[in-house]
Formats: structure tokens, C-alpha cells, sequence
């Protein structure tokens, strides 16, 4: 039994490592591989899939030299891979890096399905680790962070992780197969929402606001302990010994996935809650046990042709989770709805779980078989390591009202690319640094990411908003966690977002309006928004709905409004803005090109301010850490 344990351990650790990788790879696909919008994304997703079609011939390679030798080679190079992105300087290097640590886990991953037919504990236990520490990270992974800290605990974790694998297990039965072809999907559905830290912050954001636009919530993290024990529980207990019972957590999976797809802000959270127990019960009904007579004594030829059974399995999982995610996120450059993936990945799941038969002769569950982890012990252990998240990775910015209005706001707009710089790395010091370096008292950024697998699981604005020390309010554009966002250091009330027509754009757009409330009744309007262009013209449409709303939404008071406009001086968007009555706030310091941020070329990142807002020293400072420049303006309010 102890050697099945660490067996369970290893695998555990082995899919935290793969996971630190895939959050590495995904955004390198957009970020290094192709540049977002301008690399066609049918080629960016050829890209992803390639690897996952490449690990097809993992199973065969078993077959041929045995499963024990594959899983060793695998396991040292993930391992090596994973190191040495904690210190990778970024670009090419940094995505051959991570392309060689997912091909080899993806080949480690068949070569331990090869030797073990019982992986639920092991797969259900490094999901609900690795969202306990992510939690516990406040959402900043230890392969950006860097630091001898960093180095530290990636290299106990890379330790244990080849210590485990390098023992030797029980030989398998022959069941298990089930299972494997779950693993891929589960990690999609996982990652996506059952257990996504950022998404669980943000979705309680929803919650706290209640209007629609997502404010800066306390205890954001509150849901990750409930999602963790809720999973684990599920999937550790086994399935329910009534017939009637199997399908509660399919049901309970299928619902979570249809509340997700609803791209609804207040619906995250229930979604996170069924998802997560639903995936940890449908695991629970594809643990199968073998048979005593038919696990011993079986003859080399039927445990080869097992293995190669799970072997198989794993990939076709995988290729489920690459399918799914870049047709999931590929629809925010192509245009087509997307809310039935997940739901389709949960109905797979749910079907594969609900054929899986109860094993005649299982053991009852207080004599459970060798490599079986203690469901409660084990649930307790990680949901208390999720408890320390809200505890002490979760701050809330409390906005500095001065004695008085102030003289004179420094504003900063920024489209900060979902926190990814030129060189491909999540560069949260680097955007950090640009806009502190501004003394800002209001901050307007584009392109905010807070919870796409995609882009690694992140909550950028959250992130930001505690090293800045300022609340934020956010305004859902694509999605509920993907969007613009106002951050000040002055009270923000009244928000109200304005969805934008499309007009043919596939990203979705919006105009998020908020209220600075500057003391002694003085107040300043401040509109942020990213216009998305359809294709071959520019967003002349979105722009005269920014101007109406903005406009109207001030009402007479100071207004100020800013963002990536993806327009030019003189383009007839930008008209829209000047037809309206609004004052090009960076005109001084013409021309001011803003985009791409090493060779700019683009003037696209403007502020506008209305008619007796005074601005002074414009700039677009140089740096690297967006494809583009933030733009800063000093603006002095009329006199009251």
C-alpha cells in the first residue's frame, strides 16, 4: 500500500508540474508564436494541436520498450522543463521550452497510464493541490515570479516528483481506461472553471457589486476551499451504492457547464460550485477496481494490450482538452459563438462516466484498495492549505480621499495585452512599473484578463490593483472575465457599462462609465473603452456610441474619456469623439504614436477630455511590457 500511495503522490505532482507548464505554453501560442489578431488563428491552433497529434505515438513507444523506461525519460525532461522556465528570459526560448515540457508530459502521462489502472486519486489530488496553491499564489505562479524563493519550491516539488516516479508499483489490472480518457477533459473543466482561483474572485466580484459591473470584492477567494472539498470529496468517496444516485453528478456537471456558458457575472460562482463537485463525482464513477482473478495472473500479452488501451486513452483525452480550448478561444477572433464547448466537454464526461459499470466484487469502501486515499483526512489536509488564500493572498485597496478636491488628477491609460509583455512573460512588475512611475489618481486599461485558461488562470486586475493600492471596477466586454477596467486612488461610484455594437468585430466591446467622487461635490466623469474595428474599416460606430453614452452619462460634469481607440488623428472615428464636442487631450504632443510598443508606428491610445478640462504634459512613455504604450495626461478641472 505504501508504494501505491506514492505512486499517487507522484502522479499528483506530475500534473501539478504539467499544469505549471501548460500555463506557460498556452499564452506563449498568442503572446511569442503569433501576435493576438494579427497571426491568423487557424494557424495558432494548427500550432497547439500538432504537439498533442505528435504524443499519439507515445502508446506505441510503450508497447515497444515498456512503460517504466518511457515514464523515467518523460519525468526527468518535464521535470528539467519546468525548471528552467522559472528563469527563462522569455521569447522563442521560453515557448521551446514550454512546447518540450508539454510534449513530455503528455508522453509521461501515457507511460503512467501504461502502469497504472486507478489513477482518480492521483489525477483528483493534483487538481485540487495545484488549485489550492494558485489560490494561495493569489492567482502569480511560481515560474513568473522568480526568486530564490521560487527556485526553492519548484525544486522540493521536482524532487519528489522523480523520487516517486523512480519506485517501482504493483502491476496494474487491466481496467483503468475510463478514467485516462477523462483525464483531459477534467484538466479543460477544471482549469476553465471548477477550480480557477481567478474566476472564483471573480466571480464573487459580481456578486459584491450587484449592479452588473464587478467591483473589488472581500474574501474574493471564499469559493476555491468550498470548490477544493467539494471536488475531492466527490471524487474520493467513490460513486453512490444506489443506482438512483449515479446520476446526481453528471446532472450536477452539466448544470454548472450550461450556468458558465450563460457568460453570465453572476452565475460564476454557483457554476464553479456544481462544476467542481459534478467532475469530482463523475471521476468517482470510472474508478474501477479490477477483478482479483482477472488482475493476477494475467500474461504479458493482455497487460500490454491494457496498457496500450490506457495509453490510447490518455491521448484521446488530451486531444479533447487541445480541440476544446482552442475552439473555445479561437471564437474571440473568428466570431462564432462558443458557449456550447464546455458543455459539450461536460456532456462527454458525464456520458463516459455514466457507461462506466460497477466492478462485480469492489471492495466496500472502509476496506479500500491498496493506493486509495482517506477521503476525509486527504480533503481536510488540501481544503485547509485553500483556506489560507482568502485569508492572506486576498487585499482590497482602499481608495485615499484627500482633504479636499484635488488641484490636478494624472491619468493613465493602458492597454496592458491580459498582463503579457513584447517577450512573451507575464510581466506584472514590468506593467506595474509603468504606470507607477506616472503617479497616477486614475488609471483606464484595455485588454484585462481575469481568469482564461488561455492566458494562464491569471486575475490581472486584481493583481494590479494591490500593488497599485487602488479599487478597481470592471466592465465585461468579451466575457464576464475579460474586458476594461477604471482603477483610482479617489472613491468610484455609480458605474454603468454600455455593451458596444459589433458591426462585424468578433471581439465583443464595451464603454465603462464611473463616477470620481473628488469631495466637497466636486466630481469627474471617466469613461474607459477599447473599440474592436470590424474587419477593413475602422470602429466608427462603436466611436459615436462611446461619445453618445459618455456625453450623456456626464451630464454637464468634467469627463474624461480613454482607451485603445484603434483609431488615428484624422480618421473618421476619431471624429466621432471631436463631432462630439470632446478635446484630443494628448494634441500637444502630436505625433504621439502609441502601438506596436518597440517600433511605434500607430497613433491608437487617446484621451479626451470635455471643454474646460485643461491637460498638460502628454506622454507615451517607452517600454516593453504591452504590445503597446501607455498613454498620461495632467488634467486640471474647470473651476467650480
Amino acid at each position: 500500500m505504501r508504494y501505491r500511495q506514492l505512486t499517487t503522490g507522484s502522479l499528483a505532482l506530475g500534473v501539478i508540474l504539467l499544469i505549471d507548464v501548460l500555463r506557460v505554453w498556452l499564452p506563449g501560442i498568442i503572446t511569442i508564436f503569433g501576435q493576438a489578431a494579427s497571426t491568423p488563428a487557424e494557424l495558432m491552433g494548427a500550432f497547439a494541436l500538432g504537439w498533442f497529434v505528435l504524443a499519439a505515438a507515445a502508446p506505441a513507444l510503450v508497447r515497444r520498450v515498456g512503460a517504466r523506461p518511457v515514464t523515467i525519460t518523460a519525468a526527468v525532461l518535464l521535470a528539467a522543463a519546468r525548471l528552467a522556465l522559472t528563469s527563462t528570459p522569455g521569447g522563442r526560448p521560453q515557448l521551446w521550452l514550454a512546447t518540450a515540457g508539454l510534449l513530455a508530459g503528455l508522453v509521461w502521462l501515457v507511460g503512467v497510464a501504461g502502469d497504472t489502472d486507478r489513477p482518480v486519486p492521483g489525477l483528483a489530488l493534483g487538481l485540487a493541490v495545484n488549485a489550492a496553491v494558485h489560490a494561495l499564489l493569489d492567482t502569480y505562479d511560481l515560474t513568473w515570479r522568480g526568486g530564490w524563493v521560487a527556485w526553492l519550491l519548484s525544486a522540493v516539488a521536482v524532487t519528489l516528483f522523480l523520487a516517486g516516479t523512480a519506485l517501482k508499483g504493483a502491476p496494474p489490472g487491466p481496467d483503468g481506461a475510463r478514467s485516462w480518457l477523462l483525464a483531459g477533459p477534467v484538466l479543460l473543466l477544471a482549469g476553465m472553471v471548477a477550480l480557477s482561483p481567478a474566476l472564483a474572485q471573480t466571480g464573487m466580484s459580481y456578486l459584491v457589486a450587484g449592479d452588473g459591473v464587478a467591483r473589488s470584492p472581500l474574501f474574493g477567494l471564499a469559493p476555491v476551499p468550498v470548490a477544493v472539498a467539494g471536488f475531492l470529496l466527490a471524487a474520493l468517496t467513490g460513486p453512490p451504492r444506489r443506482r438512483w444516485g449515479r446520476p446526481l453528478g453528471p446532472a450536477a456537471l452539466l448544470s454548472g457547464a450550461v450556468l458558465f456558458a450563460l457568460d453570465r457575472g453572476d452565475l460564476l460562482v454557483p457554476a464553479i460550485l456544481l462544476t467542481a463537485v459534478g467532475l469530482g463525482a463523475c471521476l468517482a464513477l470510472t474508478d474501477a477496481v479490477s477483478r482479483p482473478d482477472t488482475a493476477v495472473g494475467a500474461g504479458a500479452a493482455d497487460a500490454l494490450r491494457a496498457a496500450a488501451r490506457r495509453g490510447y486513452a490518455v491521448v484521446a483525452g488530451m486531444l479533447v482538452f487541445v480541440l476544446a480550448a482552442v475552439g473555445y478561444y479561437s471564437a474571440y477572433d473568428l466570431g462564432y459563438p462558443n458557449g456550447a464547448v464546455p458543455v459539450l466537454v461536460a456532456g462527454l464526461v458525464a456520458v463516459v462516466a455514466l457507461a462506466a459499470r460497477p466492478v462485480a466484487g469492489r471492495p466496500p469502501s472502509d476496506h479500500r484498495p491498496a493506493g486509495s486515499l482517506a477521503p476525509l483526512p486527504t480533503t481536510a489536509l488540501v481544503t485547509a492549505l485553500a483556506l489560507l488564500a482568502p485569508l492572506f493572498a486576498d487585499r482590497v485597496a482602499v481608495a485615499s480621499n484627500r482633504d479636499g478636491p484635488p488641484d490636478r488628477l494624472r491619468v493613465v491609460a493602458y492597454n496592458i495585452r491580459m498582463g503579457f509583455g513584447l517577450d512573451g512573460r507575464f510581466d506584472l512588475a514590468g506593467l506595474t512599473a509603468a504606470i507607477d512611475r506616472q503617479r497616477p489618481d486614475v488609471v483606464l486599461l484595455s485588454e484585462v484578463d481575469r481568469g482564461w485558461l488561455l492566458n494562464g488562470g491569471h486575475d490581472t486586475l486584481d493583481l494590479l490593483s494591490d500593488r497599485l493600492d487602488m479599487p478597481y471596477v470592471f466592465g465585461p466586454a468579451a466575457d464576464p472575465v475579460w474586458g476594461d477596467a477604471v482603477l483610482s486612488r479617489w472613491p468610484l461610484t455609480d458605474p454603468r457599462s454600455l455593451p458596444l455594437p459589433a458591426v462585424g468585430a468578433p471581439t465583443g466591446a464595451q464603454a465603462l462609465a464611473v463616477t470620481l467622487d473628488l469631495s466637497d461635490g466636486v466630481r469627474l466623469a471617466v469613461v474607459s473603452t477599447h473599440l474592436q474595428p470590424p474587419p477593413d474599416t475602422g470602429p466608427v460606430v462603436q466611436a459615436r456610441a462611446v461619445a453618445d453614452f459618455a456625453t450623456g452619462y456626464a451630464a454637464g460634469r468634467p469627463l474624461v474619456v480613454a482607451g485603445d481607440l484603434n483609431t488615428e488623428p484624422g480618421d473618421e472615428a476619431f471624429g466621432q469623439f471631436t463631432s462630439a464636442g470632446l478635446v484630443d487631450a494628448m494634441a500637444a504632443a502630436r505625433p504621439l504614436a502609441t502601438s506596436p510598443a518597440d517600433d511605434p508606428r500607430q497613433q491608437i491610445d487617446h484621451v479626451f477630455v470635455s471643454p474646460g478640462v485643461t491637460p498638460t504634459d502628454p506622454v507615451a512613455p517607452r517600454g516593453t511590457a504591452s504590445d503597446h504604450l501607455p498613454v498620461a495626461v495632467t488634467l486640471t478641472l474647470p473651476p467650480r
